[in-house]
């Protein structure tokens, strides 16, 4: 009895596929491959959506371990953009300053300040000047009695011994030492100048300080980056061992290296967002804890400074960044790991 039931089982089956084999009347083919397509989009998605998930709630098991990684590859990430937000604020600082590299220009005493003007206007249609600012003999002798405190002895004076100045400010002053001098050598030769004063070698300290900090910037990031590679690399190692007769399993009921792989990868994007997350949180703290201390430094010096924080394309950069690094750590790994167990 058992044996004639299968086989009316089987020709029930049989019957049924050769239905499904033959095409509906009114189905046109493109319908049919349409069709096909959605189906593998929607479980390419459907596969993706679940590793994503399945990889967090692994992550989520093991709170201590996870919290751990993820600190550790935020205070590295946190070092590398801390630093970029230092050297930000230094340029910006430096743009400030900018004026305290003018060229000071002291005109002969028989020069007046009406021929002063028509000195400072010639002088201002130069494509390397930013700006011309004169000072007359009698703004000159009010500064003097101001800041030098011998107030009482220049009222004995008879005459105004100081001469009338052109404080010139060039454009784009912290780029090139050489153009400066350049410029200063062409200022020198108009016949009012008596002299032309500009502290270069200021200038160069400034624009050698400001490169060496940017190499070196460069130098940091690159060196953090590649720790934030080892880092993710060996956790994803640790992980892999743990699960490595799973791995196995997988592979022998016909799992591909994609589908293997797929947690991994998205495990390493988890670490790598989230320990960006924390960078940020750990850049702007320290950032608002020194905005008080920079802008009364500031006041001091009579300039308004704000501090500068990680914009909204620094802040997604950073983001980016740290979860590529998590997921070409893991991915470095898998490949290596995965030969070593005879998977690739």
């Amino acid at each position: 009895m058992n044996t004639e039931r299968d086989k009316r089982f089987q020709n029930r089956a049989k019957l049924r596929a050769k239905e499904r084999e033959k095409p509906k009347p009114n189905t046109p083919q493109t319908k049919k491959s349409g069709g096909d397509f959605q189906d593998k989009l929607h479980a390419y998605f459907a596969l993706h959506a679940h590793a994503l998930f399945s990889s967090l709630g692994r992550m989520l098991k093991t709170p201590f371990t996870s919290t751990m990684t993820v600190m550790v590859l935020a205070i590295a990430i946190a070092l590398a953009s801390g630093f970029y937000v230092l050297l930000a604020n230094v340029e910006q600082l430096t743009d400030n300053l900018e004026g305290s590299n003018q060229i000071s220009l002291f005109l002969k005493q028989q020069v007046d300040d009406a021929d002063g003007r028509k000195l400072a206007d010639k002088i201002q249609q130069n494509p390397q000047v930013k700006s011309v600012k004169l000072l007359t003999k009698e703004n000159s002798l009010a500064e003097f009695r101001e800041f030098s405190g011998f107030g009482d002895a220049i009222k004995a004076l008879d005459d105004n011994p100081l001469p009338t100045v052109l404080e010139v400010l060039p454009k784009n002053s912290l780029d090139s030492g050489e153009d400066l001098q350049k410029l200063v050598d062409e200022l020198k030769q108009f016949s009012e100048v008596d002299v032309a004063q500009l502290d270069m070698q200021w200038v160069r300290k400034l624009q050698s300080i400001i490169e060496l900090a940017r190499s070196s910037m460069w130098l940091l990031s690159c060196i953090l980056s590649i720790a934030v590679l080892f880092i993710m690399g060996n956790t994803i190692r640790l992980e892999l061992e743990g699960r490595r007769e799973e791995v196995l399993i997988s592979k022998l009921v016909g799992a591909t290296h994609s589908f293997i792989q797929r947690p991994y990868l998205y495990t390493g994007f988890w670490f790598g967002f989230f320990a960006g997350t924390v960078a940020w949180v750990m850049v702007t703290t320290m950032m608002l804890f020194l905005r008080k201390p920079i802008e009364n430094l500031s006041m001091l010096y009579q300039k308004t400074y704000s501090v500068v924080f990680l914009g909204f394309f620094e802040s997604f950069a950073l983001l980016f960044f740290s979860a590529l690094l998590g997921v070409v750590g893991a991915w470095i790994v898998l490949r290596y790991q995965l030969r070593q167990m005879k998977l690739e």
